[in-house]
């Protein structure tokens, strides 16, 4: 059979209408290139964080690619990976900072740089830097912890706080919300606080501490994450005391918290959803790279029957609810019901 050039051409624009419905853009389009700046991947949320933003559909279809890049929980090296990130041309970055002050620079260079830079879980100081994010209040989240626990121990309890590396928003940001309800509560004693940084370990030596110096003084524990908590409840145990009757409370809804709360030793954890805010993040970073008629992918946006309004990609902070599991819906959010 003799091929005539129309029939060619035609064959070549089959193939390229078929490239373009795969990629969802043109057949010989780049992925766009976006980085992720996290705090540490020896934190059990942050891993939690990467694996959901690496499912993002986008990556799948070759919208975008995305480069997880570890900060090792430490500020040079966060501000070092920006200007990997520069040099290396990326379109877009999201970025987990370590600390609240220290990550404003390196966002203002990225920006200077013609990248735009978008917030998850923590946050820096100046926010409006951010082309837009999205992370759950944790003041909210420190008030949750602080009511469960004095829910649970009286209004007049002697309690312990655990606190996450100084610095960082979530522990800024916990700490007021504790406060807050402490100040609401004045018949309530803090006996002793420290930063455990988000440790399991250090949390184990800290809570062993805290018991050496207080005793059975101790009614309750705040813990401003479940990594803490969790070390919180092995030191308990560890000092030949029975968890169960010191309540003990957390934030982020890791596995291990969450098998605590089934077992009665944690009174509360207060799951942060990973997943919508990775994802979340991902569909802001496309919206402002691929523009105009960008549909958000994440199943957190109520587009998608998410429960967080999209409103277009137009708003510069959305705040993820959080979800308070205690025993009587740790077995439903255990299952993934």
């Amino acid at each position: 059979m003799k091929l005539t050039r129309r029939v060619l051409m035609a064959a070549a624009a089959s193939v390229t209408m078929i490239a373009s419905l795969a990629f969802g853009g043109p057949a010989n389009a780049k992925p766009l290139k976006i980085a992720a700046i996290v705090q540490s991947l020896n934190t059990e949320y942050n891993v939690l964080w990467a694996d959901a933003a690496k499912a993002h559909p986008a990556l799948a279809d070759g919208t975008a690619t995305l480069t997880i890049l570890d900060g090792r929980q430490d500020v040079l090296t966060q501000s070092n990976l920006f200007d990997t990130a520069i040099t290396e041309k990326y379109d877009a970055i999201i970025f987990i900072p370590v600390d609240i002050d220290a990550g404003n620079d390196p966002i203002q260079r990225a920006k200077q740089a013609g990248i735009p830079v978008f917030g998850s879980n923590t946050v820096v100081s100046q926010v409006e830097l951010y082309d837009s994010y999205i992370n759950s209040n944790d003041v909210e989240a420190g008030e949750l912890l602080a009511k469960a626990v004095i829910d649970k121990a009286g209004k007049d309890a002697k309690l312990v706080l655990l606190e996450g590396m100084l610095g960082q928003s979530a522990q800024v940001q916990r700490l007021q919300g504790i406060q807050n309800v402490l100040k609401a509560n004045p018949g309530v004693m803090l006996l002793a606080q420290n930063t455990a940084n988000w440790s399991r370990a250090e949390a184990i030596t800290l809570m062993e501490n805290f018991l050496t110096s207080h005793g059975d003084a101790i009614q309750g524990v705040l813990a401003e994450n479940d990594e803490m908590a969790v070390g919180a409840v092995e030191g308990i145990r560890s000092h030949g005391l029975d968890p169960k009757k010191i309540p003990v409370a957390g934030v982020d809804g890791i596995k291990d918290a969450l098998d605590a709360v089934k077992r009665g030793d944690q009174a509360m954890s207060i799951l942060q959803d990973a997943k919508g805010q990775a994802q979340g993040a991902i569909d802001l970073a496309l919206n402002k790279l691929v523009g105009q008629g960008y549909k958000p992918r994440a199943a957190v946006w109520d587009a998608n029957g998410g429960t967080l309004a999209w409103n277009g990609g137009k708003e510069q902070h959305y705040y993820v609810p959080w979800l308070a599991v205690t025993s009587e819906n740790v077995d439903k959010v255990l299952s993934g019901k």
